[in-house]
């Protein structure tokens, strides 16, 4: 068996299943093939794209997923790259937004920073031009360490 995906006149697409392509060709020949949609008889061979199985040699995408242990590894890196970009950063805690506007502005000096702002503060930022981005992982002030 085979399946073609087929395009009638008015535009339609459907699929039919023909025993080989020899049958397909001989039943459009006939005057055999209508869109079930409209009924239209002027059928042609639609653009599909093949489904080739993948080898099988071949890992499959869900043999080639992390696992476990790689995924805390790459958390692992990413925590220890968040930690040691913050290491020269100064915690500004909830003045983040103005501190960050008024580095912006050209009041003060640049200097990186961190702190918290609300969704509504950030995309302000955002839009006016000041460059933000969001921390992966959360952050304890410093007032708050143990």
């Amino acid at each position: 068996m085979i399946v073609f995906d087929l395009k009638c006149g008015g535009g339609h697409v459907f699929e039919a299943w023909f025993g080989s392509s020899a049958a397909y060709d001989q039943q459009n020949g006939d005057g055999l093939l209508a869109c079930p949609l409209c009924g239209d008889a002027t059928i042609e061979k639609a653009v599909m794209a093949p489904n080739v199985p993948a080898k099988g040699n071949r890992k499959t995408a869900s043999d080639s997923a992390p696992n476990a242990n790689e995924i805390k590894a790459a958390l692992a890196a990413l925590a220890k790259t968040q930690n040691d970009a913050l290491a020269n950063s100064t915690w500004v805690g909830r003045n983040f937004a103005s501190e960050a506007r008024a580095m912006h502005e050209g009041d003060i000096s640049h200097a990186p920073i961190h702190g918290e702002a609300s969704l509504a503060e950030a995309k302000a930022l955002i839009d006016d031009g000041v460059s933000v981005a969001p921390l992966p992982f959360p952050v304890t002030p410093p007032n708050a360490r143990n």
